[in-house]
C-alpha cells in the first residue's frame, strides 16, 4: 500500500482522465477554388493561398449530374488509360490526371510534389500518348532470335508534348501499376 493513499488516488485519477482525453482526429477541409482562367481546383489549402477565388457550390436539380462532374472510372486496360490521360491533358485538368495516379504509400510532401508535376504536364500542348513496351531480350551477339511470338504487356506510357513555344519537344514517362484490377500511372 502506498504511504499516502490520497496522493495515490489523485495520481490514479489524473492518469485515468488523461488517458480518456485523447486528441480528436484531424479533419481537413476541402476548398473549391476557381483560378483566373476559370478552372476549378479542389485543395486543402485556402483559395487565396493558391491565388484563386472561393467558388460557391452550384445548385443542381435533385438527381441531376453536374455538367463538370463525371463518374469515376477505373481503367482496366491500356487503351482506356491512354484515353483518360489524353482527355485529362486535353482538358488541362490536373485533378483528372491525378485521379489516374497511384497514390498509396506516398507522404503528403511527395503528394504535393507529384501534383505540381502533374499540373505542369497538363499545361503543355499534347502531341501523343503511347504505350511503352518492354525492351526485347538480347540473344547471342546482340541479336535476338525469337522462338515464338510472345505478347508482352506495356510497362509504361510516354507522353509527347511541346513546350509553350510550340516547337521544343517535351517527353514524360509514366510507369504502369495494376492495383485492385485497375491500371494506374506513377513516376
Amino acid at each position: 500500500m502506498p504511504r499516502h493513499p490520497a496522493a495515490f488516488l489523485v495520481t490514479l485519477l489524473a492518469v485515468g482522465i488523461g488517458a480518456g482525453a485523447s486528441p480528436a482526429p484531424a479533419v481537413a477541409k476541402v476548398h473549391r477554388c476557381t483560378a483566373e482562367d476559370g478552372r476549378t481546383t479542389y485543395t486543402d489549402k485556402r483559395c487565396r493561398d493558391i491565388n484563386a477565388a472561393d467558388a460557391p457550390p452550384t445548385p443542381a436539380a435533385p438527381g441531376a449530374v453536374s455538367k463538370g462532374m463525371r463518374a469515376a472510372r477505373c481503367p482496366h486496360n491500356v487503351q482506356d488509360l491512354i484515353f483518360e490521360v489524353t482527355s485529362a491533358i486535353d482538358s488541362r485538368d490536373a485533378n483528372r490526371l491525378a485521379a489516374l495516379y497511384h497514390w498509396p504509400g506516398l507522404s503528403s510532401d511527395e503528394g504535393y510534389r507529384i501534383l505540381d508535376r502533374l499540373a505542369i504536364i497538363v499545361d503543355r500542348p499534347l502531341v501523343d500518348v503511347s504505350a511503352v513496351m518492354p525492351s526485347s531480350p538480347e540473344g547471342v551477339d546482340g541479336e535476338y532470335y525469337p522462338q515464338t511470338t510472345v505478347r508482352q504487356a506495356p510497362v509504361g506510357l510516354r507522353v509527347e508534348q511541346t513546350l509553350d513555344n510550340g516547337s521544343t519537344p517535351a517527353r514524360t514517362y509514366f510507369g504502369l501499376r495494376r492495383h485492385l484490377d485497375c491500371l494506374w500511372i506513377s513516376f
